[in-house]
């Protein structure tokens, strides 16, 4: 017991006498040197004392599309870790192939007496969708949130980040080290956020390569699937139309462009640069390291848990759209365009 006293306090950077008050249920500890102290039992992986555990506030339920992209678990971490934080138990309820759907995860989470949902990538950003779904759930009182795609149809708020802003952070870059075709690899068009990217990319190649926009449409945007098959035969269909750079609408597609390329004998990056969208976890560590534009999900999943508990707690945000700016990483898959190697 001593030893597991010292680590905790060692972790918790606390004295000893300090980590036995918290766990024996003390007073006269400080509630952010407690909240230290609870942090470094987890991280350690020792239990909490029964007396310490934070009675549920109730459920919250999470929809997420399929947990292969490592983006989707990157953000239920982010939002289960707030929404535990102010005593609530979230439920990953997740969409796969063949399995439940969006409506089937919804009327079971409801059935469970949820306290409210949030919605990453779900219906709302799909435009052929019926948005009436989501005013059939307002009616039964049931507050909720919805991440990554706008519909004007649904009252209630939504989380984005900068679609438009991210496709010009990834052209004006590619730009500047000479590229004059850039692709952009992407998923069906009837998604919002597809839509934006189209829209985003489209005015920046114009404004830094002066191209018409229906030449950009027409040559150089590739719809395929958000996976790294879509994305190898996106890429692949760009380099046909001899496009020297690829940006990718996420970062499994941009694996998948890579891959498109090797199997043409083509160097990333000295023969095709290549630009990944999200910066998933682990995506730093590629061969080549992925430049890609990095999406808030930090940001993201805390203004989605802030927002639906200001619903819950009889705050209603108004209809409107929280937009967050992305940022460009540069790593290893892009540099100077083939031909223009003298450029700095």
């Amino acid at each position: 017991m001593t030893t597991r006293l010292a680590d905790i306090a060692a972790q918790a950077g606390v004295s000893e006498a300090t980590v036995s008050r918290v766990l024996n249920g003390k007073p006269g500890v400080a509630a952010t040197t407690r909240q230290s102290v609870l942090a470094a039992l987890d991280v350690l992986g020792y239990e909490r004392p029964v007396r310490l555990r934070q009675r549920s506030e109730g459920l919250v339920g999470l929809i997420t599309p399929e947990l292969e992209n490592p983006i989707f678990p990157a953000l239920a971490q982010v939002i289960g870790q707030a929404l535990t934080r102010q005593g609530y138990t979230p439920v990953l309820a997740t969409q796969t192939p063949g399995g439940s759907t969006e409506d089937e995860l919804t009327e079971m989470l409801v059935d469970r007496g949820v306290a409210g949902i949030i919605y990453v990538s779900g219906l709302h950003a799909d435009t052929t969708a019926d948005m009436q779904r989501y005013e059939r759930l307002r009616a039964q009182g049931v507050p909720f949130v919805l991440v990554d795609g706008f519909s004007p149809k649904v009252q209630a708020p939504f989380i984005s980040p900068d679609d438009r802003a991210a496709m010009a952070l990834a052209v004006t870059h590619l730009a500047s080290l000479g590229h004059t075709r850039i692709g952009l690899a992407l998923g069906p068009k009837r998604f919002v956020p597809v839509q934006r990217k189209i829209e985003g990319f489209v005015r920046a190649v114009q404004e830094q390569l002066g191209l018409s926009a229906e030449t950009v449409e027409t040559e150089l945007v590739q719809h395929s699937l958000y996976t790294l098959e879509g994305g190898q035969a996106a890429a692949s269909a760009l380099m046909d139309r001899d496009c020297t750079a690829v940006v990718c609408a996420s970062d499994m597609m941009a694996l998948g462009a890579i891959r498109a390329a090797r199997q043409r004998g083509l160097d990333v990056p000295k023969d095709i640069s290549v630009v990944g969208f999200d910066d998933s976890p682990l995506i730093a560590f590629t061969d080549p390291p992925l430049t890609t534009v990095r999406k808030p999900v930090p940001a993201m999943g805390q203004a989605a848990v802030r927002t639906l508990l200001e619903e819950i707690g009889g705050t209603p945000a108004p209809h409107s759209e929280f937009v967050f700016m992305p940022e460009l990483v540069v790593r290893g898959s892009t540099a100077s365009a083939p031909g223009d190697r003298n450029r700095p």
